[in-house]
């Protein structure tokens, strides 16, 4: 007489393999965005930014103040809330310092560390990079990550803040790129203080005209429009106001006399 057996599977056998092929393909997609293969989105944050930068312009007039804060990277959570101040205190300078806060999403390896020690910092407090952690993070192979378009802008402020007193030319050009280019909400918190440092370099050039230019494109801009997000505030739009005036009567002074 044969007998036959059979091998019965409990009934929870493909809940468990359902399980670990979930957990594979989650360390597979973990790896991915490490590499920065693919982007993580979260699902809750739309802006496709994972830190911001805050960097203030390479000039020997920055406050002591607004100077402690270059290089802090902040996570997005704390960037919007209501009371967030890239700085710690008031700034010193009657000019006030330009500064940038920089959102980036960062999927080039050098960029991806600093996000991956900003989520593991201590109730994911700032963390503060030095000149050459700095230098690494944009000049690490931005251009070949899968946030390359994302990135861009962003990047083209930092490279021109680092390096805007020494090579002043290069800086300019990726300013007014800046200006023309920038679209998205993410862009937004860079356009005023890019006006700014922009018209400052070309006064030092002596480019009065081209100055005048961008100040008159940055009245224009903003005409009416102080109550909304991201724009000037009275004491900015009442420096451009003195800076135009200034210009205004380098560019008079210069003027040659008229002939009779």
């Amino acid at each position: 007489m044969e007998t036959t057996t059979s091998i019965v599977l409990p009934d929870f056998l493909p809940y468990l393999l359902a399980i670990f092929g979930l957990l594979v393909l989650w360390q597979y997609y973990q790896l991915r965005v490490m590499k920065g293969r693919i982007l993580a989105i979260d699902i809750f944050d739309r802006s496709g930014v994972r830190m911001y930068l805050y960097a203030v312009a390479d000039d020997l007039q920055a406050c002591e103040v607004c100077r402690s804060a270059h290089g802090t990277v902040f996570p997005p959570s704390e960037v919007m809330t209501r009371q967030f101040s890239p700085i710690k205190g008031t700034c010193k300078s009657p000019a006030r310092c330009i500064g940038f806060l920089v959102g980036l999403y960062g999927a080039w390896p050098e960029a991806n560390r600093i996000v991956e020690r900003l989520r593991l910092s201590r109730k994911r407090e700032p963390i503060q990079l030095n000149q050459d952690e700095l230098r690494e993070m944009i000049l690490g192979p931005w251009e070949r990550s899968i946030s390359a378009d994302t990135d861009r802008l962003a990047i083209y402020v930092l490279e021109a803040v680092l390096g805007d007193c020494t090579n002043p030319s290069p800086a300019m050009e990726k300013y007014r790129d800046t200006l023309e280019y920038a679209k998205e909400v993410r862009h937004m918190p860079l356009i005023v203080p890019v006006y700014f440092r922009l018209v400052e370099l070309l006064t030092r050039q002596g480019q009065t005209v081209e100055a005048l230019h961008f100040i008159e494109q940055f009245e224009k801009r903003y005409k009416g429009k102080t109550s909304k997000p991201y724009t000037p505030t009275e004491t900015q739009l009442g420096l451009m106001k003195i800076k135009k005036s200034h210009l205004k009567s380098v560019a008079r002074s210069t003027e040659p006399a008229p002939t009779t």
